[in-house]
């Protein structure tokens, strides 16, 4: 990317499963082949799940399992002979829709990952807000906010705990919750304890309640009023002027009409201003904030 904004090159390849190395030697890969597209040594900036701890610069809180233990920054810089910039993969997307996108011009601006996991990054002043801990902005792993006797004590998650924010509000947490919900008789030859044999996707159930699918719509519905107890949350703690939605879940448009009309109850305030947007640059913030972790 240019310093300006601008995209030079993009080539896009998947990350290898669970091991280390290669994705190490993914990455050093995808360098080589960008530098000679664009004629260049470049500048390197990472987007990464997860954070690295502050006592040890090793990789912990990432769902990516096989980066949890490792000095990731340490290791790339090695392969690849320079520096290089890593942040939270929500915290580039935070920062990418702050400096020229959604959230332009605006502080503080809270940007949300709504995707496989679910993530945040908190931006203040063009600044990203890193914290002491490295955690500035996972709201994810705090418990969903106000849950109803049918919620507790709420799915269980990664991190060992139950009923995270991240058990519902994730991809995979919006389809079983649809999946939890749905009656016997639409499963033909599936009982109560097999229905996961025919599991739906996030992006199913969307489809399914814009077509008109009673289901799928309450699904839906139940999923709207928990982001807005979520984001609530957020609003009474750093009071952003923006919040941005990113990741697959983002793409529902039915979010930043509902979400904003469900949660004046739940801040603590006579008014809410809080604007919520969708991503200006869709699936490319997360990259275009780890380039702009080099300032021009």
């Amino acid at each position: 990317m240019a310093d300006d904004g601008h995209l030079l090159v993009r080539h896009r390849r998947p990350t290898p499963a669970g091991d280390y190395e290669a994705t190490l030697a993914q990455v050093v890969d995808l360098v080589t082949v960008l530098e000679a597209a664009h004629g260049a040594m470049c500048r390197v900036g990472i987007g990464h799940p997860g954070a690295a701890s502050p006592a040890t610069g090793l990789i912990k809180n990432a769902n990516s399992t096989c980066l949890l233990g490792h000095d990731l920054k340490t290791d790339l810089q090695s392969r690849l002979g320079r520096e290089v910039r890593l942040a939270n993969d929500a915290d580039c997307f935070a920062l990418s829709e702050t400096v020229d996108g959604a959230a332009m011009g605006a502080s503080p601006v809270f940007g949300v990952i709504l995707g496989t996991g679910v993530g945040g990054g908190v931006v203040v002043d063009g600044k990203l807000l890193h914290g002491p801990n490295a955690i500035a902005g996972e709201w994810g792993h705090n418990p969903l906010p106000g849950l109803t006797v049918d919620e507790q004590p709420g799915p269980a998650c990664y991190c060992g705990r139950r009923g995270c924010i991240e058990t519902f509000l994730s991809g995979p947490g919006l389809a079983a919750d649809h999946l939890r919900a749905l009656p016997t008789e639409r499963f033909p030859g599936h009982g109560p304890s097999d229905r996961s044999t025919v599991p739906p996707t996030a992006a199913q159930v969307a489809s399914l309640a814009a077509a008109g699918d009673e289901d799928a719509r309450a699904s839906l519905s139940r999923y709207e009023h928990r982001l807005a107890r979520a984001l609530a949350s957020v609003i009474n703690i750093i009071d952003p002027e923006v919040i941005v939605l990113g990741g697959g879940l983002s793409k529902i448009a039915g979010l930043y009409k509902n979400v904003p009309r469900l949660w004046p109850p739940f801040v603590f305030s006579d008014q809410v201003v809080t604007r919520l947007r969708p991503p200006a640059h869709g699936d490319a913030g997360g990259v275009r904030g780890a380039a702009w972790l080099w300032p021009a």
